[in-house]
């Protein structure tokens, strides 16, 4: 009896049936649930701990939990990118650090197995909002003369202006929200496709034939690669969160 592999489409990798509605545009599948679960729960985190704090001086519990998010993004995101002006940005890259985390996440949930990122919709939106965000950070602080700023550097002699303008736009506001989101939606899909590969590779092995003494070698990748997707998702959560935070940071000041 010969081995038989026989390896899903991509169209199966990315697209799930929907829950409902025959492929309407109000339908529900297993990627918009995740966002669903994803935003309740980073809302359910810390409305819950917002709420214990008004009673428990001590951080306890879920407050902990609340507080170590906190601390990170100002620690480690913010005071890194933007410095003690960007404090008031904790909150919008807290949530969005959370809910690419969460839904990255989805990707090692036994049975469900998809990471909501490994679609295209939502790295675009997310990238969407961080790039209304920092435009709009820049008319706040520069006014209008913000997009004169952010095509022409100081110093650029003038006949050079037409094509380094032309550069920088392209640059700042096509290319940044455009790699920011290819990023983190072409790491994620990578990573769903080599679990998805080693897991029919098992399944393919599980058998009482002969060659089923190779079932620990596809297995123990598969080990190993979900501990290197976990470390991942984090990843990928954290850069997207640190260069929303560095675009938003450089439309604050004219010399950036």
């Amino acid at each position: 009896m010969m081995l038989g592999l026989k390896f899903p489409s991509i169209e199966n990798l990315v697209e799930w049936p929907s829950f409902w509605g025959n492929g309407e545009w109000h339908t529900l599948n297993k990627v918009g649930l995740s966002a669903l679960i994803a935003t309740a729960i980073t809302l359910g985190i810390y409305f819950a701990a917002a709420s214990k704090a008004k009673k428990n001086l001590v951080p306890v519990g879920i407050q902990n939990l609340a507080e170590v998010g906190i601390e990170f993004i100002d620690n480690g995101i913010i005071d890194q990118t933007m410095g003690e002006q960007g404090r008031p940005w904790n909150p919008f890259l807290l949530s969005i650090f959370s809910f690419v985390l969460i839904t990255n996440l989805f990707e090692l949930v036994p049975g469900w197995q998809m990471p909501g990122n490994a679609r295209m919709a939502f790295p675009a939106m997310l990238a969407l909002v961080v790039w209304v965000a920092f435009i709009g950070t820049g008319l706040k602080y520069q006014g209008l003369a913000y997009f004169k700023n952010a095509i022409i550097p100081p110093g650029v002699p003038v006949f050079l202006i037409p094509l380094v303008a032309l550069i920088e736009f392209v640059s700042t506001f096509l290319v940044r929200p455009f790699s920011l989101a290819v990023r983190l939606f072409a790491n994620m899909l990578a990573g769903h496709i080599l679990l998805v590969t080693f897991i029919v590779l098992c399944e393919a092995l599980w058998t009482t034939d002969w060659f089923a003494v190779f079932l620990p070698l596809p297995f123990i990748m598969l080990v190993l690669l979900t501990g290197f997707e976990l470390m991942v998702s984090f990843l990928q959560a954290y850069i997207f969160t640190i260069l929303a935070a560095v675009y938003i940071g450089s439309s604050m000041h004219a010399d950036h």
